[in-house]
């Protein structure tokens, strides 16, 4: 079973697919903690419902304070879900870092470009089809290998919050998920090959 440590800033919808995906079995994996940089952050509550750890870090020590979390809970996989703050390299060579972005990478993505500004950006330049990343996160700003890509369209009338909300109901919230379990299940068998290999 694939530990995931999940780093979250807001209010954790994202999160909240994961959560219920691995409670209903559809991933072999579970989320053993939630760090946050925002006290506030709703994710956190979300995270207690569910009985799962959770914790604010200031940013003053927050990559070293987070990394002592995850390594003490033994987390293969750190999950960006809604995290609003650049990793360092140092830290994404110490865990596997998935992010979640709200475009098809590789357009609007990148420095300045989160949240609402992603879909504000994707309706001025007047795409049709948009839609959300799974990446490995590498050190650079949306920069990492692609996981998982869906597209969503775009509709007239559309406005930056409605294109937002049909992204992560038709986009994120799926393929999230999904690359968890992708990950899950190739960490499960390399395990199995491992140990076969040390028995032989």
């Amino acid at each position: 079973m694939l530990k995931v440590g999940a780093l979250v800033s807001g209010g954790g919808t994202n999160l909240q697919a994961v959560i219920n995906a691995c409670e209903a079995g559809e991933i072999p994996a579970r989320v053993v903690c939630v760090i946050s940089n925002k006290r506030e952050a709703y994710a956190l509550t979300r995270a207690e419902k569910h009985g799962i750890p959770s914790f604010f870090l200031p940013k003053e020590n927050f990559e070293a304070e987070a990394e002592a979390l995850l390594a003490r809970r033994e987390v293969g996989l750190v999950v960006l879900a809604g995290f609003l703050r650049v990793l360092s390299e140092d830290f994404t060579k110490k865990f596997r870092v998935i992010n979640v972005h709200p475009s098809l990478i590789p357009s609007f993505c990148g420095k300045g470009f989160y949240g609402l500004k992603v879909h504000e950006a994707a309706l001025a330049r007047g795409v049709k089809v948009t839609g959300a990343t799974v990446h490995y996160v590498d050190g650079g700003c949306d920069s990492g290998p692609i996981i998982l890509q869906k597209a969503v369209e775009v509709r007239d009338g559309d406005t930056p919050e409605t294109l937002q909300a049909r992204v992560m109901e038709r986009a994120e919230r799926i393929i999230l998920p999904e690359a968890i379990g992708l990950i899950a299940k190739e960490t499960n068998a390399d395990q199995k090959n491992n140990r076969k290999n040390n028995l032989g």
